[in-house]
């Protein structure tokens, strides 16, 4: 697989609306020096000099952005604690990218669920049985390291195709035996760092039973890809034999989510229910049958699919699927200009109405049932 078939999830991806800082109060001369074309035209070099990346490109004006925020941070009056949360953050981030970018061929599944899980629990043996089935369809784990269900992720695929992504607490400083010490453990001071990192590099995620950590983990995780800050993924609720977790947490979010209007019905179609682990595994894989990954250029919605559809099916999907569309009509395309990766994938494009995510989910599951185009096949 190469560097070209990674899937990396874009959280918060990119828009038309410029950040609005009317609420902060004006820029004191001080803070504006930061912007002095003098001072700019140093960091445009100092970024060049250590980098070799030229100032026309994007990459670099990122950085010098990012340079010109931190120049400005002492004369905004930032404490020492605010400077040091996030100082710690940024370095945090680097170090886990660094980490995680020695695999980006690769794909990878989140696992959550509760550290208090026993091992001779259902849910327990569920994990690994999930993990090892995922592993042998050459996926990665990413776990919070722990104990519990955290453990059973990394035992089914065993510490190679395992990633531990701790929290520092005080009543929980070890990781678990399997992943300790390996090189693919990384310790997060902060919970959103963290969090971060279990959701920007997954390709899916898989969820067991667990307390408020775990719901905060699957409903964060809901809300954005309901929210389309995310990219779609699949999201899969797991459990032991027997247990019935997690259909007492539908009929929850059934009658009180749902019931109250704080939800849509398609919402539910994040998420799916798992009996077993082969249908988890079976959910997840079939999620890339025919859909590879997606990106927005402005307001228009790149899908980009592993193989072309006919145009019976694309006529079907243009009926069945005109409600996310904000004008014109959905076309199979080739890459935009402001691309530059997975080049050689046909596309699925439309101009979206930035609404309705899961929608998006069901035209997905419709795109997976497309065969290719006869010419192609």
């Amino acid at each position: 697989m190469s560097n070209d078939d990674h899937q990396r999830q874009m959280l918060d991806p990119e828009g038309n609306t410029p950040m609005d800082e009317s609420a902060a109060p004006p820029e004191k001369q001080e803070q504006l020096r930061a912007q002095d074309p003098a001072i700019q035209k140093q960091l445009s070099e100092l970024i060049t000099t250590i980098s070799g990346v030229d100032e026309k490109q994007y990459d670099h004006r990122l950085v010098q952005d990012l340079m010109t925020a931190a120049l400005k941070l002492l004369p905004d009056g930032r404490d020492t604690g605010e400077l040091k949360l996030m100082a710690a953050a940024v370095k945090e981030l680097r170090y886990a990218y660094r980490v995680f970018g020695q695999y980006p061929d690769i794909k990878k599944v989140t696992i959550f669920g509760s550290a208090r899980t026993p091992e001779t629990h259902p849910d327990y043996k569920a994990a690994v049985e999930f993990s090892r089935l995922m592993a042998e369809k050459q996926w990665m784990a990413i776990t919070g390291a722990g104990d519990g269900i955290m453990k059973a992720g990394h035992e089914g695929p065993g510490r190679e195709a395992s990633f531990g992504v701790a929290i520092r607490l005080p009543f929980e400083t070890t990781a678990n035996t399997v992943i300790a010490g390996d090189e693919k453990l990384i310790n997060f001071r902060y919970f959103f760092t963290r969090k971060l990192m279990f959701l920007s590099q997954c390709d899916a995620v898989a969820v067991y039973p667990g307390g408020f950590g775990t719901m905060d983990e699957v409903y964060e995780v809901l809300t954005l890809v309901q929210t389309g800050k995310s990219s779609m993924i699949p999201i899969v609720l797991l459990e032991g034999e027997g247990i019935r977790y997690w259909d007492e947490w539908h009929e929850f979010v059934t009658e009180k989510l749902l019931g109250h209007g704080m939800i849509n019905d398609e919402d539910r179609q994040l998420y799916k229910i798992c009996r077993t682990a082969e249908e988890g595994v079976e959910e997840i894989v079939n999620f890339y049958r025919n859909y590879h990954s997606s990106r927005y250029v402005r307001d228009d919605l790149i899908i980009r699919m592993n193989h072309a559809i006919s145009e019976e099916d694309l006529a079907s999907i243009n009926d069945e699927f005109a409600m996310l569309v904000k004008s014109g009509s959905i076309v199979q395309s080739g890459p935009y200009a402001e691309e530059d990766d997975h080049l050689d994938r046909p596309r699925l494009v439309f101009t979206h109405t930035r609404h309705n995510f899961a929608v998006v989910r069901k035209l997905i599951n419709r795109i997976n049932k497309c065969e290719p185009r006869k010419e192609d096949a």
